[in-house]
């Protein structure tokens, strides 16, 4: 079953989506190393990694005082984190126990957020106010069917002058056969007939333990489809990378190294983990 493409409606894909992530909450409370924010100069490693990066394409060059909507934030710690590094922040999300965790994480550590329970794919109404930042990453848009209405709620959100950032896993790496001895390509790159990706699997990506609803529903995006919808939307592409490593292990042959886990080194520079794209609303 897993990686079979079938016929499913947004509502019911998303329905169970969420009873996953939902089910997610409790197992990632424990295994985000949430202890290591008692240091109150703690950031997340992606956070770490980020906001150097989106930095550096500011008008002001610097995060500190700005609005961030951070879309899809899951249980907040990259969201604190970016508070932390002197963001005022709004986090969002469909799943209504990450968030009861997300606030509860920020209040015991004297962060100030809102948070927003709702679908990505309609932030634009039901965020209110406009940002300096919308910020999303990582293991995002993969969960989305519509990438233009993705990118229309980003635009949304955005005031004139503001900035966006994503980093992701990148389209060439969910290509591959995770179990394979060497990169191989299993899953489809292009993809675009509308059609999921189905999975089942009690395991999740952080710790150990397992979840009740294991059937997940997936969306491939390739890199032309997400810089079409982002340019389609209105938004000017002001920068472009692609990496080596990953915050989390795709793949059993992953190693870790600094800030998270890489192909063994003599496939490193083989195939990209993530993309990063900034873009910017004028």
């Amino acid at each position: 079953m897993n990686g079979e493409h079938v016929e499913i409606d947004w509502a019911a894909a998303r329905d169970a989506n969420r009873e996953n992530w939902d089910d997610r909450v409790p197992l990632h409370a424990v295994s985000y190393a949430r202890e290591s924010f008692d240091d109150p100069g703690h950031l997340s490693d992606v956070i770490r990694h980020d906001v150097p990066v989106l930095e550096r394409f500011l008008p002001t060059r610097s995060i500190v005082g700005l609005d961030v909507c951070h879309l899809q934030c899951h249980i907040g710690t990259d969201t604190v984190s970016l508070a932390r590094a002197g963001a005022r922040v709004t986090g969002v999300d469909f799943s209504a126990p990450a968030l009861e965790t997300a606030r509860a994480f920020a209040q015991e550590h004297g962060v100030d957020a809102q948070w927003v329970e709702t679908d990505v794919l309609d932030a634009g109404s039901a965020v209110s106010g406009d940002f300096d930042v919308v910020y999303t990453s990582i293991g995002t848009i993969c969960w989305l069917p519509d990438l233009d209405r993705w990118a229309r709620q980003i635009h949304a959100l955005l005031r004139s002058g503001g900035t966006f950032f994503i980093r992701d896993g990148h389209p060439a790496l969910y290509a591959l056969d995770e179990e394979a001895p060497a990169l191989t390509a299993r899953y489809r790159y292009f993809f675009g007939d509308g059609t999921a990706q189905v999975w089942d699997d009690a395991s999740t990506y952080a710790g150990g333990g397992t979840v009740s609803h294991t059937r997940t529903y997936e969306w491939p995006h390739s890199l032309a489809e997400i810089f079409g919808a982002l340019l389609g939307a209105g938004l000017r592409i002001v920068h472009v990378d692609e990496g080596r490593t990953l915050p989390w292990r795709f793949s059993p042959r992953m190693v870790e190294v600094p800030g998270g886990y890489a192909w063994p080194e003599d496939q490193r520079d083989l195939l990209p983990c993530t993309y990063t794209i900034i873009a910017r609303r004028d």
